[in-house]
């Protein structure tokens, strides 16, 4: 799965974003690719199936409820993100969600080298990400 931080959902972020994704450690082309029902998704994929990035035969499947499940993995930033009343610009989004999900990674365990339980390895990544001393 992949991610990317847009001001706009339009036809442009959504070829950046699918992209990015497809060359992200990807070793074979998706059979299938489940979005929602954004109207840049299907111009965005006719575009890269023209310039020969993604196999003719990948299908767009655009649904509301499919892909849920990855959906939720993002609804705690929201949760956050709320009270805060949003972002005021793209820079504070982008600084913020980073830490988000860093934090959030480490809570899960799915950091490399940066083990659940071991906090010392912990604040030395963050400190690194955010180039701030410890």
């Amino acid at each position: 799965m992949e991610f990317q931080l847009s001001p706009a959902r339009d036809t442009q972020a959504a070829r950046r974003f699918f992209t990015k994704a497809l060359g992200a450690c990807h070793t074979m082309t998706p059979r299938v690719i489940t979005v929602d029902k954004n109207a840049a998704y299907p111009k965005a994929i006719r575009e890269l199936k023209a310039a020969g990035a993604l196999a003719p035969s990948c299908e767009l499947r655009q649904s509301k409820y499919l892909n849920n499940l990855i959906e939720q993995d993002h609804r705690f930033i929201k949760r956050l993100v709320k009270p805060g009343m949003g972002f005021f610009s793209f820079e504070t989004a982008w600084r913020t969600l980073q830490g988000y999900e860093a934090v959030n990674m480490m809570r899960k365990g799915q950091m490399q080298g940066v083990s659940k339980g071991d906090s010392v390895r912990q604040a030395a990544f963050i400190a690194e990400l955010f180039g701030v001393a410890i």
